[in-house]
């Protein structure tokens, strides 16, 4: 789940700038489950929007509008609509926007939402953030408690000089991760993995921009 969050209005309407026409782009996915860009947020955004003298020419709310494939479908489905506008407004990440970039090459695009964290569902509409996309998971020994993330500091052996009762000195509210990895590789009885010397990470897995073409992949194993 990506998490994102609303800019202010104030904002958004700085960066679109003069442009009159205005077509909206939600998304059905991650933003709809954080409240940010599925229906009831688009309408709202048009109603702000022609509030303050803009012309909404339409709006679509993809079911993921990261996927390029069906966003597109469903932007064609809108193409007068799209003709007629001089800019889009996206609520969704920034894949999303992105991808309505690549489709309207020659029309400005412009962002309503900030795009955060990879984000696991505790319950509804409240996130928190696992997992950093690393590249090079460690989580098999680490007891499925990733470092990289839940240590401010990012260190593969601790807990570090500064914990104090089990807390993490930069947040005395918080658990410090090594603790609790500690605690529960000692409940599954895999101890030794503490004593165990990781090397160094290795960032260069984690390059950007990434790609990944499963069909490629398969072939260039046959």
């Amino acid at each position: 789940m990506i998490i994102t969050t609303a800019k202010k209005i104030d904002d958004v309407l700085a960066s679109v700038g003069d442009k009159r026409n205005i077509f909206i782009v939600g998304c059905g996915s991650c933003a709809k489950a954080c409240k940010t860009g599925g229906e009831p947020e688009v309408l709202a955004m048009k109603e702000e929007l022609e509030s303050r003298g803009r012309h909404v020419t339409g709006w679509i709310v993809p079911d993921e509008t990261c996927h390029m494939n069906l966003t597109r479908k469903l932007v064609m489905e809108h193409q007068d609509e799209f003709v007629r506008s001089d800019a889009v407004l996206v609520l969704s990440c920034g894949a999303g926007v992105q991808t309505m970039s690549a489709l309207f090459e020659k029309t400005p695009v412009f962002p309503a939402l900030d795009t955060g964290f990879l984000g696991n569902t505790k319950r509804v509409g409240d996130f928190v953030e696992n997992c950093s996309l690393c590249g090079e998971c460690v989580l098999g020994e680490t007891a499925s408690i990733c470092p990289v993330t839940r240590c401010p500091k990012g260190l593969l052996h601790g807990p570090c000089g500064g914990m104090d009762d089990g807390k993490c000195e930069l947040d005395k509210t918080r658990d410090c991760a090594w603790v609790r990895i500690y605690e529960r590789l000692k409940e599954q009885g895999q101890l030794d993995k503490m004593r165990t010397i990781k090397p160094m990470k290795d960032y260069s897995r984690h390059t950007k921009p990434s790609s990944l073409n499963i069909g490629e992949r398969a072939r260039s194993k046959l």
